[in-house]
């Protein structure tokens, strides 16, 4: 009796308590209302809207440990319209083949004036305007082709265009600005009458933006020969794109009203503005010299500048509202600007390194097929695969409505990492011929310049610790945000019903995940949702993510239950929840493009290898957590839970890295999906486009090698020469033997030459500036050389 009495109390009352509403209600959420409100970190006025801004979208169904793959599926593949492909392939290219990038960084020290003009004249700067600006009204996902494309070509250029595109007043005042101020900036941006530029960060408020110092004191003053309010603002700022020849500064500023002259009430802080560069008091024209990189960016400064109030963005009921302004447009600029510029240099990379690997030959053997060399080549190619699909996938969700706020920093920051992953291994593979500058070095310069990527934007330092799960954690839980909106509600009563509802909903969620991840854990995820149309080669990564995402899940709420606000400060573990909640979202957008592109089996290698590399790290990450862990004894039941049998996901094995690299160097289809609309040059100039020649004759040389083998064993014929003057005497006799047609002869000649050109190293004359000097006049006024093969 006695034992029975203590159960029902002890399990009995609680469940009773628990289970009912109203008396749960009335006896335990008061206290635990209380007690959450207590050890709520406190926030900021910028930290709050962070968080709020932008949408959540497929990081949600991560965070809910049951990711509802038909959703995804289901969504539209990434296409163009007529009109935007016929842009791509006419002026896009067009004005790549105006740019040279050796030329733009050695002689010109920026983008040659013809092609500057071209962008501007051809609405390259106004393709998000809307057409009843004069803009051409593109879709995120055209926005990330030209992007992308341009940047197989030129950084510079691709900066350039980007940046009028992406944050910056033409955003701002789509989504904020007067009718007055969208009807007059808006057409001159989308005709390239105004060059516009967006000044954020200052010298002591770098990655911690919202503190920035620039202030605009609220002020009576004369402007058009009248007296009006407006602004007397003191600026100083720096890294800011296109401003050395922009018209139009965009200007962040925190605002301060010590006269008392707005009316009461009005949210005094961070407001944007727009002045022209005219303006009095504007300092603007000095440029920096980031990394050799020769797009316009330099610092701007003003002191005591008078505006009016009607240059605010928005008028003046804006005022205050900048910050929010600035993440807003953040979330859908950061998904698309630097993804793919990095995917851009990527596929210059592949490209040309791939080829090199197939045609470059060391102990008679061509490079690519010694296993070192296969092993950097398979990462180059799943790493891009990747960083395509992740791409793709974000810039469907901008095209689709959404500011995704948590994806976009993902995207950025794994995207560029990725990328500066693929130039390094290029660089490896590349050698000698790598490090030496030149008009022959295709990849030095993006080697110089990958930290630009890694920096800008949200350093990735700051986007991998802070923004990617201190956003999500909030932002993308199914209740932790409402639980914080309900502490917030100054109606006691009304607080406690919606934090009830949603702290219980929280547990309930929790106790969930416990039990889908130890029946995860005992049976391998076999029954762990699939879509229906999913390939059944594939079904095992959705599966695997679900579990993945299952234990996400839970151990986020562990890490926020055991740390509390302490987690804020925590930033390793934050930082590795970010980084298993970012793989989590890199292969679902790699499934998504495998099924997008119709299965194709020869670009399962690539997936494959993308996907098993990117869900072991995953493990790596929530295992570094558990290992890390402040509470051992926690860290050891979450770990016997999860992974009673250890971590189940290996890297990808040598033998997928061989089926990679050799896929990498087999001209046909799946090799030009993996390099799809990047820029290749006609113009024998070009290192890059010599080794596609070169790469292009690669099996007929090959057919003919091996059709004379018996003659070289034979001793009619020595082994085959690779320098073209020996070559040309063995061809020569060869074809005296019947051996060798004239055509083959040719073709072997053809293959050596463009090998030859893709192999070079330049050199220069001990006078290095005179040398450099002279063999640009010697580039600039020699026609192009253009064969077809």
């Amino acid at each position: 009796m006695i034992f029975w009495t203590i159960v029902v109390l002890l399990i009995g009352v609680p469940a009773v308590i628990l289970g009912v509403p109203a008396l749960r209600r009335s006896l335990v959420t008061p206290h635990i209302f209380a007690l959450f409100k207590r050890i709520l970190p406190a926030m900021s006025d910028t930290e709050r809207d962070a968080l709020e801004a932008g949408t959540t979208w497929w990081d949600a169904d991560l965070f809910s440990g049951r990711p509802d793959w038909d959703k995804l599926m289901k969504l539209p593949k990434p296409t163009l319209t007529a009109e935007e492909q016929s842009f791509l392939d006419v002026e896009v290219r067009h004005l790549c083949e105006l740019v040279d990038d050796w030329e733009s960084t050695q002689v010109w020290q920026g983008i040659p004036a013809p092609a500057w003009q071209y962008a501007r004249d051809k609405g390259f700067l106004g393709m998000i305007i809307p057409r009843e600006y004069g803009g051409k009204a593109f879709s995120a996902y055209m926005h990330s082709q030209v992007v992308m494309q341009l940047s197989t070509r030129s950084s510079a250029l691709a900066v350039q265009v980007m940046v009028p595109n992406s944050l910056g007043p033409a955003e701002l005042l789509l989504h904020y600005g007067t009718e007055e101020q969208k009807n007059y900036y808006l057409p001159r941006l989308a005709a390239g009458k105004e060059i516009p530029c967006f000044a954020l960060t200052s010298p002591y408020a770098g990655s911690d933006a919202a503190a920035i110092p620039d202030t605009g004191v609220v002020c009576m003053g004369t402007h058009e020969g009248r007296e009006t309010l407006g602004l007397r603002i003191t600026w100083n700022k720096r890294y800011i794109t296109l401003g050395p020849i922009a018209t139009l500064l965009g200007l962040a500023f925190r605002v301060v009203d010590p006269d008392r002259l707005l009316p009461p009430g009005t949210d005094t802080g961070i407001t944007c503005a727009l002045i022209p560069t005219t303006h009095e008091g504007v300092v603007i024209g000095r440029r920096h010299w980031p990394l050799g990189a020769v797009f316009q960016n330099g610092p701007t400064s003003g002191k005591d500048v008078f505006i009016p109030m009607n240059w605010i963005i928005g008028g003046p009921q804006q005022i205050g509202k900048g910050w929010r302004m600035l993440m807003e447009c953040l979330a859908a600029g950061r998904a698309i600007s630097l993804p793919s510029t990095s995917v851009g240099t990527a596929k210059l990379a592949v490209r040309g390194t791939s080829a090199y690997c197939a045609i470059r030959r060391q102990f008679k053997t061509p490079i690519g097929k010694f296993e070192g060399v296969q092993e950097a080549l398979a990462r180059m190619g799943g790493n891009l695969y990747m960083m395509d699909a992740t791409r793709k996938l974000s810039a469907l969700a901008v095209d689709l409505g959404e500011k995704p706020a948590v994806i976009s920093a993902i995207a950025k920051y794994h995207v560029t990492e990725r990328g500066r992953a693929v130039v390094n291994d290029g660089m490896d593979i590349l050698g000698g011929k790598g490090i030496c500058m030149g008009p022959s070095n295709f990849l030095g310069r993006a080697y110089q310049q990958i930290p630009i990527a890694i920096t800008v934007e949200g350093a990735n330092i700051l986007t991998r610790c802070l923004i990617i799960f201190g956003q999500g954690a909030i932002r993308a839980h199914p209740y932790v945000l409402r639980e914080m909106h309900a502490t917030a509600d100054k109606d006691q009563r009304r607080a406690e019903l919606e934090f009830d509802d949603a702290f219980f909903g929280h547990v309930r969620f929790v106790c969930a995940n416990a039990a889908r991840g130890l029946w995860y854990a005992l049976t391998g995820a076999s029954s762990a949702p699939v879509p229906q149309q999913a390939d059944p080669a594939m079904a095992g990564y959705y599966r695997a993510v679900g579990r993945m995402s299952t234990a996400f899940a839970l151990l986020t709420d562990t890490s926020m239950f055991v740390l509390g606000g302490e987690l804020k400060r925590r930033e390793r573990i934050s930082a590795r929840l970010g980084d298993a909640l970012s793989m989590l979202y890199l292969v679902s957008a790699t499934l998504k493009r495998f099924e997008d592109d119709g299965r194709q089996a020869d670009d399962a290698p690539y997936v494959h290898w993308s996907v098993q590399d990117a869900l072991h790290k995953a493990q790596l990450a929530l295992a570094g957590v558990l290992d890390n862990f402040p509470n051992r004894f926690i860290a050891g039941a979450v770990r016997v839970l999860l992974f009673p049998f250890g971590m189940p996901y290996a890297e990808p094995n040598d033998d997928l890295g061989g089926d990679v690299a050799r896929a990498m160097q087999t001209a046909g289809p799946s090799r030009e999906r993996l390099l799809a609309d990047g820029f290749l040059a006609d113009d024998l100039r070009d290192p890059v486009a010599c080794g596609e020649l070169a790469f292009a004759l690669l099996p007929q040389v090959d057919a003919i090698e091996h059709r004379l083998k018996p003659a070289v064993r034979a001793g009619q014929l020595g082994a085959m020469p690779q320098t073209l003057p020996l070559l040309d005497q063995w061809s020569a006799h060869a074809v005296s033997l019947g051996l060798l047609t004239p055509e083959e002869r040719r073709t072997l000649a053809d293959f050596a030459r463009f090998t030859d050109l893709s192999v070079h190293v330049d050199d220069f004359s001990p006078d290095l500036n005179a040398a450099v000097d002279a063999e640009q006049r010697r580039r600039m006024t020699a026609p192009a050389i253009v064969l077809e093969v």
